[in-house]
């Protein structure tokens, strides 16, 4: 009884480390209020009545430089955000053009092609900003680049709503390849296409076994992310249908019933043996362990964490959605980019803002030590796909 009681205390931390997890610009996955009316202007009331977690708060206080005030109102400004993102797009229609959150000013603007929405729009708290291409559009132009074959020289591209176009992220020491230039001829071709550089490639974030609070498939080592009844969900570049699971104590804990990359990067894991589950993402001593009360997707601009095996607890904004991620291994759809960092080993793990989980850690760039932005796979639609529910306090 006492292994027992020793594995399921290990699977608590797995749960706790995974809920946060980021990694490089590559999988980071091994390691070799309801009502039409609401406004922005009600965050402060509604901090009130829904303090977010000590934890949490000192977390934005020291990535964001806030006061503990000001991180209060931002939550719950995020929070309101995130309401009425849900009403406004339904009040767009077709319209709809994608939104962002703005922490300057806690807003939320709605991008709209038809000014005949604009006033429905705002009813909901939302500022408008009249754009020529519906999210749509913006979606039809992601799917043609999506058919495309891709050379290493493309590290990724995505949705961006702010700017109402699709942007291809290029390496700069490959822009005027042969490859790179003829790729971009035919992507800027399919719609509304921007082309911008970056200095780092994508790549799988793998590392050898190490101490910690990870779990384990053959000399790979992952996090864990978010609980669900019967199992976690985690990154399916950390292994295949099939695969056996160690914990950190190298006792058996499951196998992965369900996995997908590339193309997708998530997968799920089934617990046995002992191990349970907890609706918990691990703040590794940096802040206190953050309940998980739902999955409401964030908007862009807004803040977000996330846990890992490897570098803990780490923040930052999301910056953009519906996101291409051209992996050595091949491209990963529907991905969502952050500006917070994460290495080898984060991958599976966390994200999440405010107490909702957003998603899996899949990969990164950079680093966090010289800094480096990551990518997660959206946790609601691993849920829809294998037909799980998330554990929730």
């Amino acid at each position: 009884m006492r292994r027992k009681t020793v594995v399921r205390t290990g699977l608590s931390a797995l749960l706790l480390v995974g809920t946060w997890a980021t990694a490089g610009l590559a999988p980071a996955a091994a390691a070799a209020p309801d009502a039409a009316s609401t406004s922005m202007s009600e965050s402060a009331a509604a901090a009130k009545k829904a303090p977010a977690s000590a934890g949490l708060l000192s977390g934005m206080q020291k990535e964001f430089g806030l006061t503990r005030s000001e991180a209060v109102a931002r939550l719950a400004a995020e929070k309101t955000a995130t309401a009425i993102d849900t009403k406004a797009e339904r009040a767009a229609g077709a319209a709809y053009g994608g939104s962002w959150f703005s922490a300057a000013d806690n807003s939320l603007t709605v991008a709209l092609t038809d000014a005949k929405k604009a006033a429905a729009v705002r009813a909901t708290g939302a500022t408008v900003k009249l754009v020529k291409h519906s999210e749509r559009a913006l979606d039809a132009t992601m799917k043609r680049i999506d058919a495309l074959s891709a050379p290493a020289g493309v590290s990724s591209w995505s949705v961006d709503p702010e700017n109402n176009r699709v942007v291809v992220n290029v390496l700069a020491s490959e822009r005027d390849t042969k490859a790179v230039t003829a790729f971009v001829a035919k992507a800027e071709k399919t719609g509304p296409v921007t082309v911008a550089e970056t200095t780092d490639a994508p790549s799988t974030v793998a590392a050898g076994t190490v101490g910690g609070d990870p779990y384990y498939t053959g000399n790979v080592r992952c996090s864990i992310g978010f609980s669900v009844h019967g199992g976690f969900v985690t990154a399916g570049h950390c292994g295949p249908r099939g695969q056996s699971v160690r914990g950190w104590d190298n006792s058996a804990i499951g196998n992965f019933q369900g996995s997908s990359f590339p193309g997708n990067d998530y997968a799920w894991v089934n617990v046995a043996n002992g191990w349970w589950t907890v609706p918990v993402v691990l703040g590794w001593g940096s802040v206190s362990d953050q309940l998980v009360r739902g999955s409401n997707e964030a908007p862009v601009g807004a803040s977000i964490c996330r846990s890992g095996s490897t570098t803990h607890w780490r923040c930052g904004n999301l910056l953009a959605k519906n996101v291409t991620v051209n992996y050595s291994q091949g491209a990963v759809h529907q991905m969502v980019q952050t500006s917070a960092c994460a290495e080898g080993g984060d991958s599976g793990g966390s994200f999440i803002s405010g107490d909702q989980a957003q998603g899996v850690t899949s990969g990164a760039s950079g680093n966090c030590t010289s800094g480096g932005q990551s990518f997660y796979q959206p946790i609601n639609e691993i849920l829809s796909t294998y037909g799980l529910r998330l554990h929730t306090a």
